[in-house]
């Protein structure tokens, strides 16, 4: 039943991480004139409007599967579906773009500082047998949020990263670098599964969010 319950909570610290994501990607697009995302109806914290089947369902449960129930520690992570924007609607669309691609890691830094504050004020609670599952929740609000953050902060297309190097090459550079986009995703497969990348980036995600919230590793 723990296992259970643990799982579910990190779904759902999962859901709470990744829709701020793309929902601050809207929301910076249009404060910077672009109202597809409005018009979309993705400016709204309601998870169903950002359901992608696979990055919302498949890959995480796989996950919860292995974590919780053949005990493999990976790190748990998912994808919503991408918010549209038009970047024509930018008076400088290459800048535009970087800082709407900044939006979404720059959200899930907030939530983890913010998950860290909550996670410091339940210690100075104390244990108490009622905060045992908030405690579970904010740890893995904070960690998963900051995870999320460092991953999409990687030069790998389509990943954030990538769009945030690209306003800084040359136009025709640019434009090479994007287009390995279609690959971009086998690309970063192939460096999860053959490199041990994913795993450090889940422990220094954790390292750095257990200094901030003053929690052990342990």
């Amino acid at each position: 039943m723990d296992r259970t319950i643990e799982a579910l909570i990190a779904v759902l610290a999962l859901i709470c991480s990744v829709v701020p994501h793309e929902v601050a990607h809207g929301y910076m697009a249009w404060k910077l004139g672009d109202p597809t995302a409005k018009l979309s109806r993705r400016l709204t914290l309601n998870p169903l409007r950002h359901i992608d089947p696979v990055g919302s369902i498949l890959v995480p449960g796989l996950l919860v599967l292995m974590r919780f129930v053949a005990r493999v520690n990976v790190p748990i992570f998912g994808w919503a579906k991408p918010v549209p924007i038009n970047p024509w609607y930018f008076r400088n669309p290459p800048r535009g773009i970087m800082y709407v691609s900044l939006a979404g890691p720059a959200a899930n830094i907030a939530i983890s500082l913010l998950a860290a504050g909550l996670g410091r004020l339940l210690s100075l609670l104390g244990p108490h047998d009622a905060l045992y599952w908030p405690t579970i929740f904010v740890i893995y609000l904070g960690v998963i949020s900051l995870f999320l953050a460092f991953l999409n902060l990687l030069p790998i297309p389509p990943l954030d990263g990538s769009k945030v190097l690209a306003y800084f090459l040359p136009p025709d550079l640019r434009r090479q670098y994007l287009s390995v986009g279609m690959f971009g995703i086998l690309i970063l497969f192939a460096l999860l599964y053959f490199t041990p990348v994913l795993e450090r980036i889940g422990d220094a995600a954790f390292s750095i969010w257990s200094y901030l919230s003053g929690y052990p590793r342990g």
